[in-house]
């Protein structure tokens, strides 16, 4: 079926492109949420003597969307969800469960708007596109935990945790922080290694030399 877009579609064409699809989609989604018009010559006809003000109504809409993308853009949000030691999801994250958790955030989106271009099934941080316009798109970054205490470890250590408690992080942080301060470490050990080595040396000398004088006066 051939329609004329009302609106950009994302690997579909502009607005104002005529554009060959399956009919299903046309009438299940296209149409009746006046996102493309039949092309006949009668709604071609209409769409030229409109397209100025759906033009203007489309510029208006795209800043505003903008406006709202540079505060949206990088927001941070939490998942919390069932899983294994492996970090494997009992089920998956939905695009809801983004909307949920953006509302959370100050932000009203609708289910729809949320792209999951790939099944989230495990533990983690994971990037979503939310589509505010048809020219317009954020990026939120969800933290997938099993607790907010567990997504709060995670920012902090900036990866998911997978088989391991608490302790273990603390553990695992310790050779981060030795891996900071290595060479100033590093130059110290061998310092103090270098003055037990003298030491020792000269104690041995020391040592050596009393005997020979004894085994004299003997």
């Amino acid at each position: 079926m051939e329609v004329v877009l009302l609106e950009r579609i994302e690997r579909l064409g502009q607005m104002g492109d005529v554009v060959n699809v399956k009919p299903g989609y046309a009438r299940n989604f296209l149409l009746p949420q006046k996102k493309a018009l039949r092309a006949n010559k009668a709604n071609l006809e209409h769409f030229e003597g409109q397209r100025q003000q759906l033009e203007a109504e489309n510029l208006q809409r795209r800043d505003e969307a903008q406006s709202v993308a540079d505060r949206l853009n990088g927001l941070k949000v939490t998942v919390i969800r069932s899983a294994g030691e492996s970090g494997q999801l009992y089920g998956s994250v939905s695009g809801r469960d983004i909307a949920d958790a953006v509302a959370e955030g100050g932000f009203t989106v609708g289910r729809q708007q949320v792209i999951v271009e790939r099944p989230v099934k495990a533990l983690g941080f994971h990037d979503f596109r939310i589509r505010l316009h048809p020219e317009v798109e954020a990026i939120v970054i969800a933290n997938v935990a099993r607790s907010e205490d567990e997504a709060q470890t995670q920012a902090r250590l900036g990866r998911a945790l997978i088989g391991m408690d608490d302790e273990d992080d603390e553990q695992d942080a310790a050779p981060e922080v030795a891996e900071l301060l290595e060479p100033e470490a590093l130059e110290a050990i061998e310092s103090e290694a270098s003055e037990e080595s003298d030491d020792s040396g000269e104690s041995t000398a020391e040592s050596a030399s009393d005997e020979g004088e004894e085994e004299k006066s003997e």
